[in-house]
């Protein structure tokens, strides 16, 4: 019988308050608030947090705190990443992000979600869909990237959307809920 973790890294359905989930957000927590009180400085001390943190990060990566995650080892991003002040990952799931990805303050990208039917939501199970970025992505603040969605290489998406669906390459979206409003070349 798979554990609550396995169900929730399988997306199933699980139940958030298994003991060892609970163990590994407060870790998470710990992390994040050691984090956060680093000062601008200390490069060496956010680049060793992170390495601990994430399941994995290109040799150049930036995280401007204060940054917030539930379990941080789902996140993973690829060289050249940069997030700005204020980013949330809601990780039950992968959060994968290619090269060269930017994101603006305030950047939330949720794999987190729950039953729509009001008594299951209520009985507590919840689960999760992994959220896939490309290479040499920029996301605009206050952005959202809801559970389940992908995008493509070289995407842009505009400050304040809301992203529910699959974004193609080489697009600008923006909006709620996110439209493709320009193709790039």
């Amino acid at each position: 019988m798979a554990s609550e973790k396995e169900k929730m890294l399988n997306g199933d359905r699980y139940d958030p308050s298994d003991p060892e989930l609970v163990a590994e957000r407060e870790r998470a927590r710990e992390l994040t608030r050691q984090f956060n009180r680093t000062g601008p400085s200390d490069d060496e001390e956010r680049a060793a947090i992170l390495d601990d943190l994430f399941g994995s990060l290109g040799e150049t990566v930036t995280v401007e705190p204060p940054f917030r995650c539930d379990y941080g080892y789902n996140i993973r991003v690829g060289e050249g990443f940069f997030a700005n002040f204020d980013c949330v990952f809601l990780d039950v799931c992968p959060i994968e992000f290619g090269e060269s990805c930017m994101l603006g303050p305030s950047v939330h990208v949720y794999t987190a979600t729950h039953p729509l039917d009001a008594s299951e939501r209520v009985a507590g199970p919840e689960y999760g869909k992994p959220v896939t970025v490309g290479d040499n992505a920029w996301i605009g603040g206050q952005a959202v990237l809801n559970p389940g969605v992908t995008l493509g290489d070289d995407v842009v998406v505009g400050s304040g959307a809301v992203v529910t669906e699959d974004v193609p390459d080489s697009v600008v979206v923006q909006g709620n809920p996110a439209t493709v409003v320009k193709e790039l070349e």
